[in-house]
């Protein structure tokens, strides 16, 4: 497949480094040279220095005969310009843009990506993911990481293990003989640094970060055998009132289940504009880093503070200021990942990453196949891909036990006509079941083909 990705920052370097480790065509197109550089020289890619929006520029990035291109750029209408031109000059059959504008991405407004208006078939918003993935963090406070798969039936947790983790030492094949019943399996395991798919005889040791996919009905019983407590979330405290946090508190108050909500917004416009927004939730204006303002906030009886102004270094202090006044979980919004080794010695439980977050929803979208979701897993190191069975897939009519699965690759689970199956090995699987995987970035291109996508899609 030939792509272009416009934009070579953090979020199109990803994709690029995803696409190009999958042996695609790409060819990165950024207006700045450095970046260009940056990307031809650590990936195996070509660049083109210039505007992305120029016709004569998509046309030396080899616009005649892409398959796809991807408007990453940091500007919303430099990004929907380029899609324009790469459907009306050299119609290019797939088009993505990243929208930050929540004008732009209002729903009544919808129609204006037709294409006979302005042809965008996929449209990414970094901040609506962002919000998605912090009300994620809340559903499971005590998870590092987690997305839901599979119609929200299963979801993926992210646990440390520590001293208190009651399986300490034990082979996981031994879990199962011991939890019979646990509809959960470990399907990644990052030891040192390094992360892998365990085998049944591996151990679990303290200090391991585990990935591990449950039933949804499971996750409580799921954290209390790692030696978890699973808190439902009643009292929220949002440090930053922008698009992200105002999306945060409108999810919130759209809950059954009721969520007080507070914001914390230094600026007095943004401040108020949310509190024009909202219903229920109470807008403080004022400087999150202000002990006598988070008092005011009552931050000792939250059960969760979520920092997510645009500053990391902001977030970061926020949330350690929250934690010392007597608030037991803190999430930080963080987009430099060289912040992320500072979560732990701060004391910070989660942090959420926009530029995972956008990846994620970007291969979603440019995977072969059947492919309903995506999740990237640690620096670009693994993914977690759901994705429905063809008849033509070699999956179709065969036992787990008898899939020659890559050593990188685990069976999360399969959904059975709306039914979750636990992976076993004599676990069919037939035409139309969906199926998760967990599999290590060098196995993607084998899950793709096991998934029998490359004639499906385009």
């Amino acid at each position: 497949m030939k792509v272009i990705i416009c934009g070579a920052g953090q979020v199109g370097w990803q994709i690029a480094r995803h696409l190009s480790g999958e042996s695609n065509d790409v060819t990165v197109v950024d207006n700045n040279p450095d970046l260009v550089r940056r990307a031809t020289d650590s990936l195996d890619v070509q660049g083109i220095a210039g505007f992305a929006s120029y016709p004569d520029i998509l046309d030396r990035a080899g616009a005649r005969d892409a398959d796809m291109i991807i408007a990453a750029t940091h500007s919303d209408e430099v990004n929907m310009v380029t899609c324009q031109v790469a459907h009306s000059v050299f119609a290019i059959p797939r088009k993505i843009a990243r929208l930050r504008s929540q004008s732009y991405l209002d729903a009544i407004y919808s129609d204006l990506y037709r294409r006979d208006h302005m042809p965008i078939d996929v449209v990414i918003s970094p901040e609506k993911e962002v919000a998605d993935a912090a009300l994620q963090r809340l559903s499971a406070p005590a998870a590092f990481d987690t997305e839901t798969f599979l119609d929200g039936k299963a979801q993926l947790l992210g646990l440390l293990v520590d001293e208190n983790c009651p399986i300490v030492n034990t082979p996981l094949r031994q879990l199962t003989d011991l939890f019979s019943t646990l509809r959960s399996i470990v399907v990644g395991v990052r030891r040192d640094g390094t992360l892998f798919a365990p085998e049944a005889g591996d151990q679990l040791f303290v200090g391991d970060e585990c990935y591990v996919f449950s039933h949804v009905e499971d996750v409580t019983r799921t954290m209390e055998i790692f030696g978890k407590t699973h808190k439902l979330q009643e009292r929220v405290v949002l440090i930053g009132g922008g698009n992200v946090g105002l999306a945060v508190a409108q999810a919130l108050e759209g809950r059954t289940e009721r969520v007080r909500a507070k914001i914390i917004e230094k600026n007095r416009e943004v401040a108020e504009f949310a509190a024009d927004a909202l219903e229920r939730t109470i807008v403080l204006h004022g400087d999150g880093l202000d002990v006598s303002l988070l008092a005011e906030a009552n931050i000792k009886r939250a059960d969760a503070v979520l920092a997510v102004t645009d500053d990391d270094k902001t977030n970061m202090l926020a949330a350690v200021r929250a934690k010392a006044a007597g608030c037991p979980m803190a999430v930080a919004l963080i987009n430099d990942p060289t912040l992320v080794p500072l979560m732990g010695p701060l004391g910070i439980d989660a942090y959420i990453n926009p530029r995972a977050t956008t990846v994620s929803s970007i291969l979603r979208h440019i995977r072969h196949g059947r492919v309903r979701a995506v999740y990237s897993i640690g620096d670009a190191e693994a993914e977690m891909i759901e994705a429905e069975v063809l008849s033509t897939s070699p999956l179709a009519g065969q036992v787990i036990r008898d899939v020659d699965f890559p050593e990188g690759v685990l069976v999360g689970g399969v959904l059975k006509e709306g039914k979750l199956h636990r992976p076993t090995g004599h676990l069919g699987i037939e035409e139309g079941d969906v199926i998760a995987l967990f599999t290590m970035s060098a196995d993607v291109p084998e899950v793709e083909r096991l998934l029998q996508v490359s004639i499906d899609f385009f």
